[in-house]
């Protein structure tokens, strides 16, 4: 909304209300919030995110999901919906991609010049961006916003830590190795530091099932994310094993748990879930 000043010139109302106040207005109505993070990439975070979101809109919950990975958004892509453009709300704001079974979605992925078009900013543009993904996109009553973070302790992480000090807490995904768990424990670190309760710690890609003979094995080691949370003295949400169908759900913007539901990673998946559930809910 627009007023004119006594000099012709037009404001905006907007302008004039602190950016804080409008992000805690957008998120009053949103139960429970929680951040998705890892240590370092390709440890399985987005599609840990994805398929978190899934399970719970599964479940009879109203769910969002935001992708603030400003420089590699994946979100859409495990979506399906790459193409998708948010619309202007009749309201003011911005109307999020609606997802089957009502999921709400928002990433900077929406809004790139195309899929090959780096996004070359820095911090404060960075924390801009967040900021009006809270407060100017229309999530309206959600049960959970999963937020899903690029690695690192950087901008991102930072920014939503600061605009959100009520977040419900934060999930780590790590893989079993030893390098990725060095990277991990600094995210529970960085967690505690701001002050932001640690939901527990994922163990993705733990073992591998041979098709053939059945025979259990551990292609990146096991028991590492299990054995990091003890020694934080944080929670272990639990392992989940790899499964070749998973990285080809995600490339067709299937999620996993939708299509491979009966799969012992799927099963894995479903049993964080509960755990979440439970924390946050009672």
């Amino acid at each position: 909304m627009n007023e004119n000043k006594s000099d012709g010139k037009e404001v905006d109302v907007r302008d004039q209300i602190d950016p804080q106040k409008l992000v805690e207005k957008q998120m009053k109505d949103v139960k429970h919030k929680i951040v998705v993070m890892s240590g370092k990439g390709g440890v399985g975070k987005t599609t840990v995110a994805v398929n978190l979101a899934f399970a719970l809109a599964s479940k009879g919950r109203e769910v969002g999901i935001l992708d603030a990975d400003i420089h590699g958004p994946n979100v859409p892509k495990m979506l399906g919906i790459e193409t998708a453009v948010p619309t202007a709300s009749p309201g003011g704001g911005i109307t999020p991609v609606m997802v089957p079974p009502n999921i709400k979605v928002m990433s900077i992925g929406f809004l790139a010049q195309g899929a090959d078009v780096p996004i070359i900013w820095r911090g404060p543009l960075k924390m801009s961006a967040i900021r009006q993904f809270l407060s100017d996109v229309q999530w309206g009553p959600l049960d959970y916003l999963i937020i899903d973070l690029p690695p690192g302790t950087g901008d991102e992480p930072l920014s939503i830590a600061q605009l959100l000090p009520d977040v419900n807490g934060s999930i780590v995904v790590t893989t079993p190795q030893d390098v990725a768990l060095l990277d991990s424990r600094k995210s529970v670190n960085f967690s505690i530091q701001v002050s932001m309760p640690v939901m527990g710690i994922i163990e993705n890609m733990a073992g591998f099932k041979c098709p053939e003979c059945g025979a259990d094995i551990d292609l990146f080691k096991i028991g590492g994310g299990e054995k990091a949370a003890n020694d934080l003295d944080v929670p272990f949400l639990g392992r989940v094993p790899i499964d070749v169908n998973l990285p080809i759900s995600c490339d067709e913007g299937k999620p996993f748990l939708g299509t491979y539901a009966d799969s012992d990673s799927a099963k894995a998946l479903n049993e964080i879930v509960d755990k979440i559930m439970k924390r946050t809910e009672g």
